[in-house]
């Protein structure tokens, strides 16, 4: 225990003897120190005892897309953890093929009397899907924030990475490296990050090689380690040496797909993944990809709910987060006999 009061009080900047002070509920300690003992708790992940503990302010829907692609229930975990600093719970539903669909979890938050839900990557990025069902809850006075995916047709904030910038990024790495026969690996063209990755895509192109006739070096297929090993071997028929990936799990079917021809990472072929989800770095090769600012993302998302929910509100606009490229051994200078 006085290891643990020594490392909650060097958080705070506090002595031993004050942090002792407020996990005890005594008098004589300012509101300002309090808090900072109790952020340096949370910090540490220490269970904070009853008498500190936020009570309970109500429910909010958390619906994301699979979990099995380990970026979403990353998007989760913050979320969570960060409702329940401010006394929330987070009620949280999980898309997944042939399960239950976001309409009728949307449904079963509202019969719990949420106070407001988050979205994450769900039917607000589908250009073709009817948006309408976020204008009911709007006009119910229900606050919504929705992350990754925008549509001008609803009237709450939105968080998102910039897709179309990660892109950018992949592509200028990939062009300091020597490449030119660039692919990318993306999804359907209907969703709002396809759209915008595939923008970033043809503008990195253009800008970095002077090469606008691309169609043939774009795949679409899905998000799944599979959806990434078909469109690599596509890509691998158009003789690419490099490829950008819409996603980690994508990055990974690419690179079975590359292995299955014989070729080598990155000797042969370079692969960028995009997201930078756990264990990324410890796959072989560890992944070169684009980072996505999940846990700045997740925090903003969280603060323009309850933000809505206290009646203060927050912009009803797209908050656009850049991401950060993470080199790592994924992707290597172009083949000699490549270029």
């Amino acid at each position: 225990m006085s290891t643990r009061l020594a490392d909650i009080a060097a958080q705070a900047g506090v002595s031993e003897a004050t942090v002792s002070r407020v996990l005890n509920g005594k008098p004589g300690v300012a509101p300002a120190t309090r808090q900072a003992v109790v952020e340096a708790l949370d910090s540490f992940g220490y269970e904070r005892p009853a008498r500190l503990r936020q009570p309970r302010a109500g429910l909010i829907g958390l619906i994301v897309a699979d979990l099995s692609n380990p970026i979403f229930p990353a998007f989760a975990e913050v979320i969570e953890n960060t409702l329940a600093v401010h006394g929330y719970t987070a009620v949280l539903c999980a898309l997944a093929p042939g399960g239950i669909n976001e309409d009728d979890y949307t449904d079963l938050l509202l019969e719990r009397g949420v106070s407001g839900i988050i979205f994450v990557s769900g039917l607000h990025g589908d250009s073709q899907a009817d948006h309408g069902r976020y204008k009911r809850l709007t006009d119910r006075g229900l606050p919504i924030v929705l992350i990754n995916g925008y549509t001008p047709e609803v009237d709450a904030t939105f968080v998102s990475s910039d897709e179309s910038g990660s892109m950018e990024l992949a592509v200028e790495h990939l062009v300091q490296l020597g490449h030119r026969r660039i692919g990318l690996a993306v999804g359907q063209e209907r969703f709002v990050p396809v759209i915008r990755k595939t923008e970033g895509y043809r503008k990195g192109m253009a800008d970095r090689l002077g090469v606008t006739d691309v169609d043939r070096w774009i795949a679409n297929t899905i998000f799944t380690i599979e959806g990434g090993e078909a469109a690599a071997r596509q890509l691998l028929d158009s003789h690419c040496t490099a490829i950008c990936c819409a996603s980690d799990m994508m990055a990974i079917g690419a690179i079975r797909a590359v292995r299955q021809q014989g070729l080598r990472v990155p000797e042969d072929v370079s692969v960028v993944g995009f997201d930078d989800s756990p264990l990324m770095g410890y796959i072989d090769p560890p992944l070169t990809t684009v980072r996505q600012p999940v846990r700045e993302m997740a925090l903003v998302a969280v603060r323009s709910l309850l933000d809505e929910i206290q009646g203060v509100g927050s912009p009803h606009t797209e908050l656009v987060f850049r991401p950060e490229l993470v080199v790592r051994r994924s992707t290597g200078p172009v083949a000699a006999d490549a270029e």
